[in-house]
C-alpha cells in the first residue's frame, strides 16, 4: 500500500496555468498522489482531461457534491485525504466550508473567499474541525525568501523601520480599454472575483508577505484605487499606505495595468542596522544592504543560508529554483503536517493568513470608497 498522501484536485484542468502548478508540486516530494477530483465543469472535458493526465476515471466526478458523497463511502485508508481547491474565486468559500464539514484535509488558492463574512465564516468551521488548511501564497515558499524571513527574525537588519513592497503586472491593459473585454473577464466580475481584482489576485501576496517576513501585522491601512471606466466596478490599480505603529510604516504599490510588465514583484524591508531586497523575477538573488559594506548577494544551496531555507532547495548552488519549486515546498510542509510531523510553523500560509487576508482586501476598498481615509484592520 502507497504510504503517499492521497490527493483529489477541484478545478486546474485544460491549459490552467494553476493547475500546472499545483499538479507538479504536488508531485515534487514524492508525497502526494493524485486520485481523482473534478477538473472541469463540463463532464466530457472533465473525463478527457483525466484520461490525458493518467488519472483513473474512476474517481473522476460529474461535480464537487458527488465527490464529496462518494468520496465518504470509501474506507478511510482509502479515500482522499487532502483536496486543492483550484476553482475561481467564488467558489472556494461553499467547498472549502463542505470540504472541512466532511472531515477533509484542504489546500485553497488565494483569495481564500471573496468577503470577509465568508473568511470568518470558514474559521469558525475551521475551528470545530481537526483538520489541516493550507492557503497558497505561493512566494512564501523561495528559498531566499525563507531566508530573508530568517535574517529579520534573528536581527540582522535589526529593528524594522520601512518596508515597501511592489506587485506590476501589465495582463489587463489590452482588456480594460476594450468595453466588450471587460465584460467578459470573469477577474473583472464581482459576482465571480468578489469586490476586487488588482488587490484580492496580486494585492494580498504582497500583503501576507509582509506580515509573513517581519512578523508584524498591519495596524491600518490608508488605500487609493483606479477603477480606469465607470462602467468597471474592480480595481485594477491601487497603492496602500500601511502603519503598524506609531514609527513602523510601509507601503504597497499594487498595478496590472503597468503595460509591458510582466510579474514584478519586489520586496524590500529595511531595517536600523540595514535593508533586504528580493525580486521574484530574479528570485535567487536576495541582497543584504549595510551602510557600512558593499552589497552583498546570498544565493540558494550555501551553507552560509538557514535550515529552513536549505530545506526548501533541491537544486545545487548555481541552478535556479522557481515558482514550481516555490509551491512545492508549500506542499511539502503541509504534508508534514499531515504526517504529524515535526515541520517550520513558516513552512505553509494558514488559516490565519487567508482571513487576514480578506480583512485587508475589504479594509482596502473600504479606504478608498470614504474618500482614500485611514481604516483600522
Amino acid at each position: 500500500m502507497s504510504k503517499k498522501i492521497r490527493l483529489g484536485i477541484l478545478g486546474g484542468g485544460g491549459d490552467s496555468l494553476i493547475g500546472v502548478l499545483h499538479r507538479i508540486a504536488s508531485s515534487m516530494y514524492d508525497s502526494y498522489q493524485l486520485v481523482g477530483g473534478v477538473f472541469n465543469p463540463v463532464p466530457e472535458e472533465n473525463i478527457g482531461f483525466a484520461e490525458h493526465i493518467g488519472i483513473a476515471t474512476s474517481r473522476v466526478y460529474k461535480d464537487f457534491d458527488t465527490m464529496i458523497e462518494e468520496e465518504l463511502k470509501l474506507p478511510e485508508d482509502q479515500r482522499m485525504q487532502v483536496v486543492s481547491v483550484l476553482t475561481p474565486n467564488f467558489l472556494h468559500f461553499p467547498m472549502a466550508k463542505k470540504l472541512i464539514e466532511s472531515g477533509f484535509n484542504v489546500i485553497c488558492e488565494k483569495p481564500m473567499t471573496t468577503s470577509f463574512e465568508e473568511a470568518q465564516i470558514l474559521k469558525e468551521t475551521l475551528d470545530k474541525s481537526d483538520v489541516l488548511f493550507a492557503v497558497t501564497y505561493t512566494y512564501t515558499g523561495y528559498p531566499m525568501v525563507r531566508q530573508m524571513k530568517e535574517m529579520i527574525a534573528s536581527g540582522v537588519i535589526g529593528k524594522i523601520q520601512k518596508v515597501d513592497v511592489q506587485y506590476y503586472q501589465g495582463w489587463i491593459n489590452p482588456i480594460i480599454h476594450d468595453a466588450e473585454k471587460r465584460a467578459n473577464t470573469w477577474r473583472l466580475d464581482p459576482e465571480k472575483g468578489g469586490i476586487s481584482c488588482c488587490i484580492g489576485d496580486i494585492g494580498t501576496h504582497g500583503y501576507d508577505m509582509i506580515e509573513y517576513l517581519t512578523g508584524l501585522e498591519v495596524e491600518s491601512i490608508l488605500s487609493d484605487l483606479n477603477y480606469m471606466y465607470s462602467d468597471n466596478k474592480m480595481d485594477i490599480d491601487g497603492t496602500v499606505l500601511l502603519r503598524f505603529s506609531e514609527h513602523v510604516k510601509g507601503l504597497l504599490r499594487t498595478s496590472q495595468i503597468a503595460t509591458g510588465e510582466e510579474n514584478n514583484f519586489t520586496v524590500s524591508i529595511y531595517g536600523e542596522k540595514g535593508g533586504l531586497k528580493w525580486e521574484q523575477e530574479n528570485p535567487n538573488f536576495l541582497y543584504h544592504l549595510t551602510e557600512d559594506q558593499p552589497v552583498r548577494v546570498l544565493k540558494p544551496g550555501h551553507a552560509y543560508n538557514s535550515e529552513f531555507s536549505l530545506d526548501g532547495t533541491k537544486l545545487p548552488p548555481g541552478h535556479p529554483e522557481g515558482i514550481f519549486d516555490s509551491m512545492g515546498n508549500i506542499y511539502k510542509g503541509v504534508a508534514k503536517a499531515i504526517r504529524k510531523e515535526k515541520y517550520h510553523p513558516g513552512e505553509f500560509p494558514t488559516m490565519n493568513d487567508g482571513f487576514r487576508g480578506m480583512n485587508f482586501i475589504e479594509r482596502v476598498v473600504e479606504s478608498h470608497q470614504k474618500g482614500n481615509v485611514w481604516v483600522k484592520l
